[in-house]
């Protein structure tokens, strides 16, 4: 007889993060290295034009993150995306999507060590690379194996030192600009975003580049839905944190923007280098430039502790579905999965190898973004396919949803039609081309695992087991929802 990894004797993942911990992880999520370290890049492609690409692809996300949260708070025993994906689209959908957000976020990790690395090397000229990146995954990987509160801890102080870094940035800018600050690039001044070839200088196809960098930004944005499990009070805090989306894109991403490119015209921004160190630079701020450089090694600190967390996390979730080894089902007496931790930490450590494999620093984080973002776009769509299933098969759970997608059933085709733009937009350039071709080798090796792991007697009792418990659930449920409906007639 096969059972569940977990019984119900053994320890479960606790509910430790509180409100400002789920707040301040969704803010990190949305202001990810892409925002510090790509921005000058896109800026560069876009020009003005760089503002609405923002703006668009925030709005688009937002939607799917409504989605995520409706279906979330549907049945408070999905521990993240990947259980409401085997739930409703079937097992190989759970299988496909944890695999494939571990994966982006095992690829995102390794980014954010090359990031380290090229911002340590600037403020300590002559550090080996490997150093940088051998540190910051042995501090991740203690943090992370204490408790979940101690991660939700550091994130939250990781986040409030990016959200300072844009504000800091946004005040002193408008000064810059109300003062007519002179300096070699010209007088800042708000007409430098369309004094220089209007908003669409390089006209359609730079527009479209902009979305190709403009989306790795993003990538995190969906962080708040691993910590579902984890939560206290998730029907409170999960809707707060998906609905100031569209202010934290608004300020920290827009805001921020227009003010760069206002105090310097976009014509001298340069892929590879980070627009924020280079306006406090021009404010004669030589020290604030020190700061912020400090500012985006954290950024990047803050974005592989939220990879290390949700790699973890999603690897629990497999394995007590019966699509990981068991050894990753285990929990700590700190109820924390540290045998999933470990496998994470472990491949991070490529990063390091990456940059010794002869690629520069800059060609590097190109590609793993690259690949990251187009497996993202991945686990996007399959919260949309989701949704489709979920109002299909459970009409009634939506109708007493407190949480609706707003939209519905139409908003997730625009969104889908939105993210195969995006994927034509990465066949534009040579660069971003070669990454996405070679990306579905990841899904050619998932089907192969799959088809030798899917049908095993093993997989089918604990996926069983899976269903089981959610049923148990969800009949709770129902019976809340009609003890409800009585006392309201």
């Amino acid at each position: 007889m096969h059972s569940s990894p977990v019984s119900d004797t053994s320890p479960q993942l606790e509910r430790q993060l509180s409100n400002r911990h789920i707040q301040l992880i969704a803010i990190g999520g949305a202001i990810g290295t892409g925002l510090f370290m790509g921005s000058g890049k896109t800026i560069s492609a876009a020009g003005p034009s760089v503002i609405f690409v923002y703006m668009i692809i925030g709005f688009m996300l937002f939607f799917v993150m409504r989605a995520m949260g409706e279906l979330l708070l549907s049945n408070l025993h999905y521990k993240s995306f990947s259980d409401f994906a085997a739930d409703l689209l079937g097992p190989w959908a759970g299988f496909f999507t944890g695999w494939t957000y571990w994966f982006c976020w095992v690829i995102t990790g390794i980014a954010d060590v090359i990031a380290i690395a090229a911002y340590s090397k600037v403020l300590w000229p002559g550090l080996p690379l490997w150093i940088p990146g051998l540190i910051t995954i042995g501090i991740l990987l203690v943090l992370n194996l204490t408790t979940v509160k101690a991660f939700g801890e550091t994130e939250f102080w990781f986040a409030l030192i990016k959200i300072v870094a844009i504000a800091a940035l946004i005040v002193v800018g408008l000064f810059m600009i109300f003062s007519r600050f002179q300096s070699d690039s010209g007088t800042a001044s708000f007409t430098n975003l369309w004094s220089h070839g209007g908003f669409f200088p390089n006209e359609f196809m730079g527009f479209v580049a902009g979305f190709q960098i403009a989306v790795f930004a993003f990538v995190g944005i969906e962080l708040v839905g691993t910590t579902a499990a984890e939560a206290k009070d998730p029907e409170k805090n999960l809707p707060k944190a998906i609905n100031s989306i569209p202010i934290r894109v608004l300020l920290f991403y827009v805001g921020a923007l227009i003010i760069l490119m206002s105090v310097i015209p976009w014509t001298q921004f340069n892929a590879g280098e980070s627009p924020f160190i280079a306006m406090f630079s021009l404010a004669g701020l030589g020290a604030a430039a020190t700061v912020v450089n400090l500012v985006v090694l954290t950024s990047a600190m803050s974005s592989a502790n939220s990879g290390i967390y949700s790699t973890s996390r999603m690897v629990y979730g497999l394995a007590q579905e019966g699509d990981a080894p068991k050894r990753f089902a285990r929990l700590s007496q700190s109820k924390v999965p540290n045998n999933a931790l470990f496998l994470s930490c472990i491949l991070l450590l490529s990063g390091v190898v990456l940059m010794y494999a002869g690629q520069d620093v800059g060609k590097a984080f190109e590609m793993v973004t690259t690949v990251a973002a187009v497996c993202f776009i991945f686990v996007w769509s399959i919260i949309l396919a989701s949704y489709l299933a979920f109002r299909r098969r459970r009409p009634e759970l939506h109708k007493a949803s407190k949480f609706k997608m707003p939209g519905g059933i139409p908003m997730v085709y625009v969104v889908f039609a939105f993210f195969a733009f995006v994927l034509w937009a990465l066949t534009t350039q040579m660069d971003t081309l070669i990454p996405l071709l070679a990306t579905p080798l990841w899904f050619i090796v998932l089907g192969v695992l799959w088809y030798l792991v899917g049908k095993t007697p093993g997989h089918r009792a604990r996926y069983a087991k899976f269903k089981e418990d959610l049923e148990s659930e969800r009949s709770r449920t129902d019976q809340e929802l009609a003890i409800e409906r009585e006392a309201g007639q």
